[in-house]
């Protein structure tokens, strides 16, 4: 059987100290780190304030600094973002700052190259078929729809 190694308050506050450092987390990500550690919960509300006050842990920039990775990385559009921020249980108010991280010359423009990259793609030769698989694929992720419907207009007429 596995034993889990108990933490002292000290021990796991500097694992959860390079845990933040290594990247950008979120409170829920840190909470379900210390609850693996089994930690207790006045234990993890100590923790998890004494990195907020070290700047460890910030939603805001994590908000941002995810929204800017999936967009320019993972070529994710805006509603599939702001999903999975709120699954994250970051703030209205931080996903619309995280938003205004993405220049929206570059979205479209971004918007345009996938489309036409996935067009090339596609071995369709029923237009209404090419059509729903373009579409299909914007959509899933996370572009605006009226954003694709244009884009499916302009480029499959």
């Amino acid at each position: 059987m596995l034993q889990n190694k108990a933490y002292s308050l000290t021990e796991a506050t500097k694992k959860l100290e390079s845990y933040c450092a290594y990247q950008d987390r979120c409170h829920k990500e840190v909470i379900s780190k210390l609850k693996q550690m089994g930690m207790i919960p006045v234990a993890i509300d100590q923790i998890v304030t004494q990195l907020i006050q070290e700047n460890y842990l910030n939603e805001e920039r994590f908000a941002k600094s995810f929204a800017r990775g999936k967009f320019n990385i993972k070529k994710w559009g805006k509603k599939r973002i702001v999903t999975e921020l709120k699954q994250r249980d970051i703030s209205k108010y931080n996903i619309n700052t995280a938003l205004k991280e993405i220049n929206e010359v570059d979205y479209i423009k971004t918007l345009d190259a996938l489309a036409r990259k996935r067009l090339l793609q596609l071995n369709e030769s029923n237009k209404l078929k090419k059509r729903k698989k373009l579409a299909d694929y914007l959509l899933y992720r996370g572009w605006e729809s009226h954003l694709v419907y244009e884009k499916m207009k302009e480029l499959i007429p």
